[in-house]
């Protein structure tokens, strides 16, 4: 059954899609879901507007309960999510915004009613630590709380705060055993002027070439260098043919490559404009995509179609 749905896309509510899959068929999930209070995306039944977080929260992990299902025991899965402060107004995120969209389709007005009277206006909602939480709460293992450090991030123009220039992305698994493919980055230190440096065995990078000599850390480390931490620099690339935020390829690779064997399934339940499908394709792995919006499957199945006529 999972073979005719191999590298396509189906169309419909994601978790009454996830009911059709078979139990443990899927060997990874990599995926950004729409953020609450951020965007209306213009088609009924969207997550992302509902009157509370709690709601947001409840419903987002009712999928997530339908995900575990479909995993593998030995799979993963990989979220990314921002947050959002709390306000009367339009729902804000310091991220991607559109013009074309500027007469109410970003953001959203949020009653006031419908605000906890525990949340002060102004205040972070915390929605990605409470999806977390609520996670673990049914059952998930938390096994990483990654930063995705935007370099590039959106100027914000309020003067009573400091501007976010990260997103998180968690990395959960169903069973204590799971598959998992060690990443390793460079070794750097910062000399005594303050310069950027990797260190390779006592030399300086300069010499690395000339003796032809690899990286290791003052510990003995592998010579491919360390075990890759959780702070991740990654530019924000949006795709020029979608009117909405993407997230870039490189923040799919180290997920898809650590938490998915070749020839493998990626599943994403929120497709959108398709970067977790193209880039699982790139790696030699499957995927399947789901997506409410017809509109954005049309866009994904373009991108995809020109990277396999690369």
């Amino acid at each position: 059954m999972l073979e005719k749905y191999k590298n396509k896309i189906i169309q419909g509510d994601c978790l009454e899609v996830l009911k059709t899959l078979p139990d443990e068929s899927i060997d990874m999930v990599m995926t950004s879901p729409p953020y609450w209070a951020l965007r209306d995306y213009g088609v009924d039944g969207q997550l992302g507007l509902e009157p509370t977080f709690q709601g947001y929260i409840n419903k987002l992990c009712d999928i997530f309960d339908e995900v575990k299902r479909v995993l593998k025991k030995e799979g993963t899965c990989w979220v990314n999510m921002g947050d959002t402060y709390i306000s009367k107004g339009e729902g804000r995120h310091d991220g991607y915004t559109d013009p074309k969209y500027k007469n109410g389709r970003v953001g959203r007005k949020i009653e006031a009613n419908a605000l906890p009277q525990i949340i002060p206006e102004k205040c972070l909602a915390q929605i990605p630590s409470r999806f977390a939480i609520e996670m673990t709460n049914r059952g998930w293992i938390l096994r990483n709380e990654i930063i995705w450090h935007k370099p590039n991030c959106m100027p914000s123009s309020v003067k009573d705060r400091f501007t976010v220039d990260f997103e998180k992305l968690f990395f959960f698994v169903k069973s204590k055993k799971y598959w998992f493919e060690t990443q390793y980055e460079e070794l750097a230190y910062q000399d005594r002027r303050g310069n950027q440096r990797i260190a390779y065995k006592g030399k300086l990078e300069k010499n690395r070439d000339k003796f032809n000599i690899q990286p290791v850390d003052y510990f003995g480390q592998p010579p491919q260098g360390r075990n890759k931490r959780t702070v991740w620099t990654i530019t924000t690339k949006p795709y020029k043919e979608a009117h909405f935020a993407t997230y870039p390829e490189q923040l799919c690779e180290t997920p898809i490559k650590a938490g998915c064997p070749k020839g493998g399934i990626v599943l994403d339940p929120f497709f959108g404009a398709g970067t977790t499908g193209l880039v699982a394709q790139k790696l030699k792995r499957n995927y399947i995509g789901i997506e409410l919006n017809p509109e954005y499957i049309k866009i994904a199945e373009q991108r995809l179609r020109q990277e396999v006529l690369l």
